[in-house]
């Protein structure tokens, strides 16, 4: 179908109806089957009480509080939870009441049991909006006159029936080749799946089969080639001359194929600094709604593999964009100054043009940062760019001086140190952008990237605080506060390691003064990795400005004291609400702009950014002489008149719409996979030559059914499954993160260092199957005179 149903009630407004023959026209049917398809969607649709259709045709949104949008997540253990849009509890899904639905789809819920204090409400999927599997990696197996394929991945609890040309796939072994499957029909009623095997994929084939087998993993191998269509070229009436500035490029990066990032120029000003943020200008270049843009919109994001890069922008976008030493460059500029306080106090926003004099890499920096102080000898990775030293070590200081900011607002840190393997690359480094998560890793002075995360994340907090000004739509980027519940189990983690740690009233610490709390303790890395798995993660969502509509425009003959309300009314609520409720000045949301090379998110808010500094009115007609800078700080208590005309403010509206982020946040949640799968191989490798040998590592993760050791240097994690520790019947003690023997009340305890056997290796599911080596005496015996209350271990 050319269509999915989420497509299809996309188009319809809630408020209003739409022709039949217009929705054909927008979803781009053609021919007589395709419309069908579409008239028997709007029939089921209908019987559901989605929508209504009229007498003469016209269709129409129905309201209805008991069906929720949510995205399907299962386990392999058959568990099913609807995660909701709107921040709801999530809501269980019974195995019966999934009606052919898989892991990952968009769905419709409706509830059939409110839930309890300890309780999650219940409810079964109505209809299926977007599938998330068109392919699979599957094992095919003959099942009596069935030729079946049996998905790897056991989050998808079905079986697909294949084709009989597809037997010789069965012959393969399983530890040489999986197949992969596309769906060509999906369950309905009692009838299976259909597909057919597309390929073999090796599982020896070396690096790049490897980075191969995850690609068609995440359903990301296939990207179609970009459209042919013309660029804009960006406007040179409002631009600044910045070229004779001497702006510098950070790149941790080492592949040839890597993406450009922002460049950036500091000098000492008044006490503080003063830094210059350079993005390529993209936004300018694309036309808003037409075929590049849609191209873009559904790649998404940028893709690296370690060492080869699937970028987003096209071929033409990126040569047309990126910065370069020595060649001059439109660009998007943002003005920061930073006080004595190391509190940011100015910024203006700005259309220039600059020429970057010099590349810097992890060998200048790392060599800065060996430099003795106030040494006259200047290191040889350094003469190349001497005369740019001075600059560099004021950008380090304003670093310094911007994280400091960001931890004393209560910015989480988590001390993880990545797996250093070659066949990562450009993954061993965090990314610039610092992952987008809502924790960072400590300043490394000596890493481009790392410097460069903290420069862009105080970039986009400062659009997001310039956009609520002016009352901009926008796409932020924030993660909900961690659950009480989940911080109090690090916590109690954490004291039975015997960190200090004072807990308030509630008896539940904030997740910044856990961070703080364990930092530099013995135990800090599994602590940390505890702390970790608690925090959510960060999704993208619409500003209420992008959410409410009209809201760009202000009224004409509004006063200037009905403006300042409308403004503080429609500021960014959310983002205090969540500070409030984690207990950290730090929860707030960002508003991505500066890496339009990484994200679509960061060209959406380009487009905004842009739009105001090319088409914003700095005055309230031209009979006024005065001009008020819309880019500066500030500047939303002088505007009393529209920013923009009514078909500006109107198409502006529609680059911002909820199926635009829930696309994003799927292609975000992809990558996100993808990446932590490519990780996992490579340290799954790196243990293959360790089967039958012996490894020292630390327990990293307790549970009943047995507990994780991590490894270095690759940090690999395996599982000991307690069914292997055979010398004794084991008691999980979840307060204390231990499992305790009844008779001989041996241990094994987060933190504590154990010797292990590597037993198996499965690379494609990551899974690291290890024993306790017969001669370890790393566990110690429990001091306790009687034994809790607890679950015992099934095993």
């Amino acid at each position: 179908m050319k269509f999915t149903v989420a497509d299809l009630l996309d188009q319809v407004p809630f408020d209003g109806t739409l022709e039949t023959a217009k929705l054909e026209k927008i979803l781009r049917l053609t021919n007589r089957s395709e419309k069908q398809s579409l008239g028997l969607a709007l029939q089921a649709l209908t019987r559901l009480g989605i929508l209504s259709t009229d007498d003469s045709g016209d269709i129409q949104r129905c309201i209805s509080d008991d069906l929720v949008e949510a995205r399907l997540r299962c386990s392999s253990k058959g568990f099913c939870f609807a995660i909701r849009d709107d921040g709801g509890d999530d809501i269980y899904i019974r195995d019966h009441q999934l009606n052919h639905a898989w892991n990952g789809d968009r769905v419709l819920v409706r509830i059939t049991r409110e839930g309890g204090r300890r309780r999650s409400p219940e409810g079964g999927v109505q209809c299926i909006l977007e599938r998330a599997t068109t392919s699979l990696l599957a094992a095919v197996e003959q099942q009596e006159d069935k030729l079946v394929a049996i998905p790897l991945d056991d989050r998808i609890l079905a079986t697909i029936e294949l084709p009989s040309e597809d037997a010789g796939h069965a012959d393969t072994p399983a530890d040489e080749a999986v197949a992969e499957v596309i769906l060509d029909r999906y369950p309905v009623a009692q009838f299976l799946a259909q597909g057919h095997v597309s390929r073999a994929l090796s599982l020896n084939g070396g690096p790049e089969a490897d980075r191969d087998l995850m690609l068609t993993k995440a359903n990301l191998h296939q990207r179609s080639s970009p459209p042919r269509a013309s660029l804009k070229a960006p406007a040179a009436k409002k631009r600044l001359d910045c070229t004779d500035q001497p702006a510098l490029l950070l790149t941790g990066w080492s592949a040839s194929d890597a993406v450009s990032l922002p460049a950036v120029h500091v000098i000492p000003h008044e006490g503080g600094t003063r830094l210059w943020i350079h993005a390529p200008a993209v936004a300018e270049r694309l036309t808003p709604g037409n075929s590049l843009d849609q191209w873009l919109l559904d790649q998404a994001e940028t893709i690296c593999l370690g060492q080869q890069w699937l970028p987003l922008l096209s071929p033409a976008l990126t040569k047309a964009s990126a910065f370069r030493v020595g060649e001059i460059q439109d660009a998007v500029t943002l003005r920061l100054d930073f006080g004595p306080d190391r509190e940011w106090k100015d910024w203006e926003f700005s259309l220039t043009k600059i020429r970057p004099v010099a590349e810097i890499t992890n060998e200048h920096l790392a060599a800065l940062e060996g430099r003795k102080p106030k040494s006259r000898a200047i290191p040889a990775a350094l003469k190349a760019i001497k005369e740019q030293i001075s600059q560099l070590e004021t950008l380090i200081f304003c670093a310094k001086n911007a994280h400091e900011c960001e931890k004393a607002a209560g910015l989480i840190e988590l001390d993880l140190p990545r797996p250093q393997l070659d066949t990562l690359g450009d993954l061993n480094p965090l990314a610039p952008d610092g992952d987008a998560t809502n924790w960072t890793e400590p300043l490394n002075p000596a890493a481009p990237e790392s410097v460069m995360a903290v420069l862009l994340r105080t970039a986009h907090r400062v659009w997001n605080s310039h956009s609520q000004d002016l009352r901009l739509p926008a796409v932020l980027l924030s993660a909900p506060p961690a659950d009480d519940s989940a911080l109090t189990d690090v916590a109690k983690a954490a004291i039975a390691l015997d960190v200090p740690l004072e807990l308030d009233e509630d008896g539940t610490p904030s997740a910044d003064e856990l961070a703080k709390a364990v930092a530099g303790c013995e135990s800090s890395r599994v602590l940390n990795l505890q702390l970790r798995h608690a925090l959510p993660d960060s999704v993208y969502r619409l500003s209420d400005a992008a959410a409410t509509t009209g809201s760009l425009q202000t009224d004409d003959n509004s006063t200037d004291a009905e403006t300042e309300v409308a403004s503080s009314a429609d500021v960014d609520q959310p983002a205090s609400n969540d500070a409030e409720t984690s207990g950290s000045v730090w929860a707030q949301s960002l508003a991505p702009w500066c890496c339009p090379t990484l994200h679509y998110a960061d060209v959406l808010n380009q487009q905004v950014l842009c739009h105001l500094l090319n088409e914003g009115k700095d005055r309230p007609s031209v009979r006024h002489k005065d001009k008020v800078p819309i880019g500066r700080q500030g500047v939303g208590d002088q505007i009393t008149w529209p920013l923009f005309t009514a078909s500006q403010d109107q198409k502006l509206s529609e680059l911002f719409r909820e199926r635009i982020v829930q696309r994003l946040n799927t292609g975000r949640r992809q990558v996100s996979e993808l990446r932590k799968d490519v990780v996992a191989m490579a340290q799954a490798r790196s243990a293959e030559p360790m089967v039958n040998q012996e490894q020292t590592g630390v327990i990293s993760g307790v549970q009943s059914y047995g507990f994780f050791v991590e490894i270095p240097p690759s940090m690999v994690e395996g599982l000991v499954h307690v069914s292997s520790l055979n010398d004794d019947w084991y008691e999980y003690r979840s307060r204390q993160n231990r499992l305790v023997g009844r008779r001989s009340r041996r241990v094994y305890q987060l933190g504590d260092q154990v010797k292990v056997k590597v037993l198996k290796v499965d690379v494609l599911r990551n899974q690291i199957d290890l024993e306790v080596a017969s001669n370890d005496d790393s566990a110690h015996d429990s001091t306790e005179a009687d034994p809790l209350p607890v679950a015992v271990s099934d095993a």
